[in-house]
C-alpha cells in the first residue's frame, strides 16, 4: 500500500472526527449507567462544538515533513495493531475449517509509501527530505517495538522457583544478556525471573538500536529470532496463551514492518533521469555528444552497463538537478546497506516510454555504487519499476518489457529479487488520456500481455495498481476491483495505492482499518486460488470490448478537441482555485505548463467532480454502446446482455459508471457552464456533455433493466440524503467563483475565497473523495 497525500481536510479536523466516532461507538454500548451516559453525551457535545469552531482550511501548504507525520499517524493508531489482528483472524479461520492441521500464517502484508520519496514534479522532495523520511519511518517502528517489549518486561513474571525451564534456554538467555551490554544490571534487577531478564535484554538492545549503540540489533531478523526463542520457551513451559497474547502479535509485526515501518519508494520522471544522464555523458565524453532517444544513446547506456562503467566527475561541475538526483542515489545506497535493506522499496520511473529510460536508471544506480560487481557482471541492488501511465504507454509496455528483460544485467537483477519484476500501472493519466472505458480496457489488456512476456522470460510479473479515490482513477470497491482483474495477473502478489482522504476514511479507526485489510487480503487470496473456470477468456467478449473501448475513446477525444474546451474546463470549474486549498506539498502541474497534458490527474478529476459533470467516470460509454447496437443490431444487444451477466470486468465498468451518473447533475453543471466567458462555446460544450449523459443513462438503464442506481440501495440512499444540501452548496460555489474572479485584488476577495474553499471541502466530503 502506498499513501500519497491528497487530503482536503486538515489533520486537526480529522482528529476531531475520529474522537466523535469513538464517542458514538462508546454510546452504542448498553452498559452505561444514566450518569455515565450523560457524561459521554456531554463529551460528544463538546467535540461537536470544537468542530464547529475549528477552521477547516489550511493556512499554509503542508511541508514534506508534515506529510510524513500525517502518514505515520495511521500506523501508530491503526495499522500496527490491525495487521497482526488480520493474521490472527485468518489463522483462526483455518483452525475452524481445517481442525488438526498445523497451519501457521506468515506475515504476508507489506507496506510502502511515497511520502518523502515522490519527487516527480515536486521540488520539495529533496535527498535531505528522503533521508529524513527514512529516519522517521525507522524511528517510528523502533519506538513501537520498545513500547511492546516494555510491556513484556512488565508482564513476564514467571519465576524459576515455580517453573522448570527447558535446559536449552539457559545458554540462549546468557547470550541475550551478554549481547545487551547490561547483563549484570538486568540479572540483579530481576533475580529468579529468567523470562523478564530475557525481555529486558531485548529492551536494552532495542534502545541501542534506536540510539545507535554498540549492542544494537544488526537486523530485524535478529530481533525476530529473539522473539521466536521467547515464544518457544513460553509454549514449552505451558504458557501457550501468554505467547499468543503477548509475543505472537509482535512477531507478526516484525515480519511486516521490520525496522522500517514502510519501504520508501523513490519516484522520478523519465524526463529528469534522461536529462541528468545526458549531462553526465556530456561532462565525461565532451567530444562525443549523444541525444536521448537515438541509437547512439542506447548503445552508450548498454556499453556502460556491460563494462561496469563508474562515474569520475567533479561534483562541483554538476547542475543542481543532477547533483540532487545523484545525492538521492547516495541516500538510497546508504539505507540499502543498513540494518533493513527493505527500508528503500523501488525506484519508480514515471512516464516510462522505452527500455532505455529504465536502463538509464540502472546506469545511474551503477554510477552511485549500487552494483554488486565492478566489471558489469553483477547485479543492481535496487528494484527498478516502470510506471506505464498513458494509453500509448500501456500499449507499448509489452515491447518495452521484452526489451528490458533481454538485457543480461536486468535478468540477473530480477533473479536476485526472486525472479520477479514489478510493474506499476497508472489509472489516472490513462483515464485523462482516453476516458473511463478505454483506460480500463487498456489496463486489462496490458496486464495480460505483460504477464505473457514475463512467462516467456521465466520472470513472474507482479502489478502495482496506482489507484485514486474516485472511480475514474481506479477507486472501485476493493474486493470487486480485484475480482475483475484478468486471470493470471494476481498470483498471490498485488500492490495498490491508498491515498489522501481514502486513507483517512479506511484507516482512521481500528475497526474500519482491519475490515479494509481483510477485504484486500481476501480478494487477493480468492483471485489467486480461483477455479480454472475463472481463468477462461471469451474471445467474443474481448472483441466486443475492443470495439467499445475504441468507440468510447473516439467520443472522449472528440469532446477534448471541441473548440474552446480548455477554456471551458478552466472557467466552468474551480480548477485554478484548487491550488489555494494547499492539499499537499507538490505543485498541481509537473513542469509548470498550462495545458491539460501537464495537469496532474488529481486536480483534473477533482475539478470535474466539483462542477458535477463527473465526466471522467462515464463520458463516451453511451456513444460506444449506441454505435455498437446500431452496427450489430439485436445480436449486439444480446451480446451486451451476456457480457453484463458473465464478464466481471464489463459488469464492474457498467456498475461504476451507473453510480457516477447518479451523482452527476446536468442542471448543476449548467450553473458552472454559465461562468464561461464565451457563452456560445459554453452552450455548445455543455449541450454535448448533456446529450452524452442522457444517452449513457438510457442505454445503461436498458442494459441493467432498472432505474439508475436502484441496484445499489445503500449508495443511493446515502447520496439522496446529501443531494439537497450539496445542490445548495453548488449554487453557492458557482456564485462565489463569479465573485472571486470579479474581485481579484480587492479586500472582498479574501472573504469570498475562504468561503469558496470551504464549499470545495464540503462537496468533496459529500462525494467521499477529492480525486
Amino acid at each position: 500500500m502506498t499513501a500519497h497525500p491528497t487530503e482536503a481536510k486538515r489533520v486537526t479536523v480529522l482528529e476531531i472526527h475520529r474522537r466523535i466516532y469513538r464517542k458514538l461507538t462508546e454510546l452504542d454500548q448498553p452498559r452505561w449507567a444514566p450518569r455515565e451516559r450523560d457524561l459521554l453525551v456531554a463529551d460528544l457535545e463538546s467535540e461537536i462544538e470544537l468542530l464547529w469552531m475549528t477552521g477547516e482550511l489550511r493556512l499554509e501548504r503542508p511541508t514534506v515533513e508534515g506529510e510524513i507525520a500525517w502518514g505515520l499517524h495511521f500506523f501508530r493508531e491503526v495499522i500496527f495493531e490491525a495487521t497482526p489482528q488480520l493474521y490472527d483472524k485468518l489463522e483462526s479461520a483455518f483452525e475452524r475449517h481445517y481442525p488438526g492441521e498445523p497451519i501457521r500464517i506468515p506475515s504476508f502484508m507489506r507496506y510502502a509509501s511515497w511520502i518523502g520519496g515522490d519527487r516527480d514534479g515536486n521540488p520539495n522532495v529533496t535527498a535531505a527530505a528522503t533521508a529524513h523520511a527514512l529516519s522517521e519511518y525507522r524511528n517510528t517502528t523502533t519506538a513501537w517495538y520498545l513500547a511492546q517489549v516494555q510491556r513484556l518486561v512488565s508482564v513476564l513474571s514467571a519465576s524459576s522457583n515455580v517453573i522448570d525451564l527447558p535446559a536449552g534456554f539457559k545458554p540462549v538467555l546468557q547470550t541475550a544478556l551478554d549481547r545487551s551490554g547490561q547483563a549484570q544490571a538486568i540479572a540483579a534487577r530481576n533475580p529468579d525471573e529468567p523470562l523478564r531478564q530475557f525481555a529486558s535484554a531485548m529492551l536494552a538492545r532495542l534502545a541501542a538500536t534506536r540510539d545507535g549503540g554498540t549492542s544494537a540489533y544488526l537486523s530485524a531478523e535478529t530481533f525476530r529470532a529473539d522473539l521466536s526463542a521467547l515464544s518457544s520457551v513460553l509454549e514449552a513451559i505451558g504458557g501457550r496463551a501468554v505467547a499468543k497474547r503477548f509475543v505472537r502479535p509482535l512477531l507478526w509485526q516484525v515480519g511486516s514492518f521490520g525496522f522500517r515501518t514502510v519501504s520508501l519508494d523513490i519516484r522520478q520522471n523519465s524526463t529528469v533521469v534522461n536529462r541528468v544522464l545526458a549531462e553526465l555523458f556530456a561532462l565525461t565524453h565532451p567530444a562525443d555528444p549523444v541525444a536521448a532517444g537515438t541509437p547512439q544513446w542506447s548503445a552508450r547506456i548498454r556499453a556502460g552497463l556491460s563494462q561496469g562503467e563508474r562515474l569520475e566527475i567533479d561534483e562541483g561541475r554538476l547542475s543542481p538537478e543532477a547533483s540532487e538526483l545523484l545525492s538521492t542515489f547516495s541516500v538510497i545506497r546508504e539505507h540499502i546497506l543498513s540494518s533493513d535493506a527493505d527500508a528503500v522499496g523501488s525506484f519508480i520511473l514515471s512516464m516510462t516510454r522505452s527500455a532505455d529510460d529504465l536502463l538509464a536508471v540502472y546506469l545511474l544506480a551503477q554510477y552511485c555504487g549500487l552494483s554488486t560487481a565492478p566489471d558489469g557482471g553483477g547485479t543492481i541492488r535496487l528494484r527498478i519499476v516502470p510506471l506505464f501511465e498513458t494509453i500509448a504507454d500501456l500499449q507499448a509496455a509489452p515491447g518495452i518489457l521484452n526489451g528490458l528483460l533481454g538485457v543480461s544485467l536486468v535478468r540477473r537483477t530480477t533473479q536476485d529479487f526472486g525472479a520477479r519484476q514489478e510493474i506499476m500501472l497508472g489509472y489516472s493519466d490513462s483515464n485523462k488520456d482516453g476516458g473511463f472505458l478505454a483506460s480500463n480496457w487498456e489496463l486489462a489488456k496490458a496486464q495480460k500481455r505483460l504477464a505473457a512476456v514475463g512467462r516467456k522470460h521465466k520472470v513472474r510479473i507482479s502489478f502495482f495498481h496506482g489507484r485514486g479515490g474516485s472511480v475514474s482513477r481506479g477507486g472501485a470497491p476493493t474486493g470487486r476491483a480485484i475480482a475483475a482483474q484478468p486471470a493470471g495477473t494476481v498470483t498471490g502478489t498485488m500492490r495498490v495505492t491508498e491515498q489522501g482522504e481514502v486513507v483517512s476514511s479506511k484507516f482512521a479507526n481500528r475497526g474500519t482499518g482491519l475490515n479494509q485489510l481483510e477485504i484486500l487480503a481476501a480478494g487477493v487470496l480468492a483471485h489467486s486460488v480461483g477455479s480454472p473456470a475463472d481463468g477462461e477468456t471469451t474471445p467474443e467478449f474481448d472483441e466486443a470490448l475492443e470495439a467499445l473501448a475504441g468507440m468510447s475513446q473516439a467520443s472522449y477525444a472528440g469532446l477534448m478537441a471541441e473548440p474552446g474546451f480548455l477554456d471551458y474546463f478552466n472557467q466552468a470549474s474551480p480548477v485554478a482555485e484548487l491550488a489555494l486549498l494547499k492539499m499537499g506539498s507538490r505543485p498541481d502541474r509537473r513542469f509548470g505548463a498550462s495545458g491539460i497534458a501537464d495537469l496532474r490527474a488529481i486536480p483534473w478529476v477533482f475539478a470535474w467532480s466539483q462542477n458535477r459533470h463527473l465526466l471522467t467516470g462515464w463520458y463516451g460509454i453511451g456513444s460506444a454502446l449506441s454505435s455498437f447496437v446500431t452496427v450489430r443490431g439485436e445480436a449486439g444487444r444480446e451480446l451486451l446482455a451476456r457480457m453484463f451477466e458473465h464478464s466481471r470486468f464489463f459488469r464492474l465498468i457498467v456498475d461504476e459508471a451507473e453510480k457516477t451518473l447518479y451523482q452527476a447533475d446536468m442542471e448543476i453543471a449548467q450553473l458552472y457552464a454559465s461562468l464561461v466567458s464565451d457563452s456560445d462555446a459554453a452552450r455548445r460544450i455543455h449541450a454535448r456533455v448533456a446529450a452524452e449523459y442522457e444517452l449513457t443513462r438510457r442505454l445503461i438503464g436498458d442494459l441493467t433493466g432498472g432505474d439508475l442506481s436502484a441496484r445499489f440501495p445503500m449508495f443511493k440512499r446515502r447520496f439522496d440524503n446529501l443531494r439537497r444540501q450539496m445542490d445548495d452548496i453548488h449554487r453557492l460555489q458557482a456564485h462565489l467563483l463569479r465573485e472571486v474572479r470579479a474581485n481579484t485584488g480587492t479586500a472582498d476577495q479574501k472573504r469570498a475565497t475562504d468561503a469558496l474553499l470551504v464549499s470545495i471541502n464540503c462537496i468533496s466530503a459529500g462525494l467521499g473523495w477529492t480525486g
